[in-house]
């Protein structure tokens, strides 16, 4: 089940992933020390993107067609980017979507252009990224723990995944887990005819909340952290079939990942990097309220932090470091005027670290990338 590609995907801790995006907003640029001691990891470290998703005056027909009443005053996401962002081409092909919500469903149309389209993974739960896809991940208690991945190719069919933890914490995905997502693919064109050019495919979907690990449903100003992504395969023909292009080797050239919200890095899964999701009470359509990073969000980014230089210096030394003065972190640092403390506790192969702030709760991580607020 897991291929190469899917090893790929998961993004296993690498030194070389590690660039510098200079050109892009950053979540600490007011502030010169933190600059210093972020500096190699800002491509971790962009703002992530955010969407305010309204509620549904009436539930959308499932049927693949985004052109409905229902859709036609909700608007789009930002067009997709590369997973690098900047540090790669624009996609040579449109993706975005939309989303809106009711009291049981989370909707998402989405437009795939696509002069080509064809799709062969045909089973449940084969692992569809081997054809041309649209992707979605989410985790709706923003722990980086327990989110779920859906996977949709052209021929509508759905691979979906349960995930305890990321694969970089040595997680699995697990396809016991049903969704329950309704869904339906409208093709603008022809799926495997190479004879003529299309226009690409849509998809709607409906994802039950029953089926997210969430004891309520939304309300205003709720967030959860979301992605979406395309993968796309360079292809030639052969004998009237989509072939994927090879390199010298024989092997796949790798694939295209384009995402809503960029990356940093060639991983989808890294969900605190992730964009933002909030719920918004107001009608589809109407004017939705601007989004405020939360505070918390903001001290999130030391943890983070922390994380990040522990797994470098673990590649490095194979133990973790015992104090944040050995990783070079200051135990303070000061965003939007207030001050916030971090302490960690490290033993060779485990660390726990909190960030504290008057009249904030607490906030943990530790060495598998568990975000906990304790209240």
């Amino acid at each position: 089940m897991y291929t190469n590609e899917l090893i790929k995907k998961s993004g296993f801790m690498k030194k070389a992933v590690f660039f510098s995006f200079a050109c892009l907003p950053l979540l600490f640029s007011g502030n010169v020390n933190a600059q210093k001691s972020f500096k190699g990891l800002e491509n971790l470290f962009t703002v992530p993107k955010h969407y305010s998703a309204g509620f549904a005056a009436s539930a959308p027909v499932i049927d693949g067609d985004v052109t409905d009443a229902v859709w036609a005053n909700v608007p789009w996401t930002d067009d997709f980017t590369d997973i690098e962002g900047d540090r790669q081409p624009a996609p040579y092909y449109k993706t975005r979507c939309k989303l809106i919500w009711d009291k049981d469903y989370l909707y998402i149309a989405a437009v795939i252009k696509d002069p080509d389209v064809w799709a062969y993974v045909k089973n449940r739960d084969e692992i569809v990224f081997q054809d041309d896809d649209f992707e979605i991940f989410i985790d709706p208690l923003n722990t980086t723990h327990q989110y779920f991945e859906l996977e949709v190719n052209a021929i509508n069919t759905i691979w979906d995944l349960y995930l305890p933890r990321a694969y970089r914490n040595l997680g699995s995905g697990l396809t016991s887990w049903e969704s329950g997502v309704r869904s339906a693919v409208k093709v603008q064109g022809t799926v495997n005819n190479p004879s003529d050019k299309d226009q690409g495919w849509t998809v709607e979907l409906a994802i039950p909340y029953s089926k997210l690990n969430v004891k309520k449903t939304p309300a205003e100003g709720d967030f959860w952290r979301v992605n979406f992504s395309r993968v796309q395969w360079e292809t030639t023909v052969n004998k009237g079939k989509y072939i994927k292009n090879k390199d010298a080797a024989g092997k796949n050239l790798p694939e295209h990942n384009w995402v809503w919200s960029p990356q940093g890095l060639i991983a989808m899964h890294y969900p605190e990097r992730w964009g933002y999701l909030t719920f918004s009470s107001a009608a589809d359509g109407a004017a939705q309220p601007a989004f405020q990073m939360p505070y918390a969000e903001k001290q999130r980014n030391y943890l983070w932090l922390v994380y990040y230089r522990q797994k470098e210096y673990e590649q490095k030394n194979g133990r973790y470091a015992p104090s944040l003065k050995e990783l070079d972190i200051a135990p303070e640092f000061t965003v939007d005027g207030t001050t916030s403390a971090l302490e960690m506790e490290a033993g060779n192969h485990q660390f726990y670290v909190s960030v504290k702030a008057a009249g904030q709760p607490v906030i943990t991580i530790n060495q598998e990338g568990l975000v906990q607020v304790l209240k």
